[in-house]
């Protein structure tokens, strides 16, 4: 689905890019990550996208690892290799000065301010986050109804959310979804 003649450079420009808007981490830029993979470059469709989110969540390690993914899928291990040091170089370049910065001005209010204030920033991203996830992956009522049980049930109790990840998988299983 790949039509750029150098994705590598595209790679490490996007994710180069996005990683210094990332307020949240990794999950905060799904939209972000749906938007250019799918809807900009056409480097895959809505359900590779939705397999490559599931992937990375299922698997251990960090939630920096769908970068990876949509990087592999590029463009193979160099893709999946540039996609995950952009992601992750300029913001680790950032925090590291930052927190330098912010180490010096214990006395200081503004830091205090700045945190705060990123706080509904970094909800907002997720909530956008879940809300991409849900429209590409929610192709039948079955399968959006169940998108929105787990979601009144994640709100409303305090059941672990393996449990509903468990129902949705032997429903997927079965075939009812």
């Amino acid at each position: 689905m790949n039509s750029d003649p150098n994705p590598i450079w595209t790679l490490a420009w996007t994710f180069g890019l996005m990683s210094l808007f990332a307020v949240g981490g990794a999950n905060a830029a799904i939209p972000e990550m749906h938007r250019v993979a799918v809807e900009v470059h056409h480097w895959m469709t809505d359900k590779q996208f939705a397999d490559v989110f599931a992937i990375s969540q299922m698997s251990p390690g960090p939630n920096v690892l769908i970068v990876t993914l949509i990087g592999y899928s590029v463009a193979g291990v160099a893709g999946a290799l540039v996609a995950t040091l952009a992601m992750c170089g300029p913001t680790a370049i950032v925090a590291y000065y930052v927190s330098r910065l912010l180490a010096r001005s214990t006395q200081s209010r503004w830091p205090a301010i700045i945190q705060a204030a990123l706080v509904p920033l970094s909800i907002g991203l997720m909530g956008a986050s879940g809300l991409i996830l849900a429209v590409t992956s929610n192709r039948t009522w079955a399968a959006a109804l169940v998108t929105v049980a787990t979601a009144a049930l994640a709100f409303a109790t305090r059941l672990n959310p393996f449990w509903m990840l468990l129902a949705g998988g032997c429903l997927g299983f079965a075939g009812v979804i």
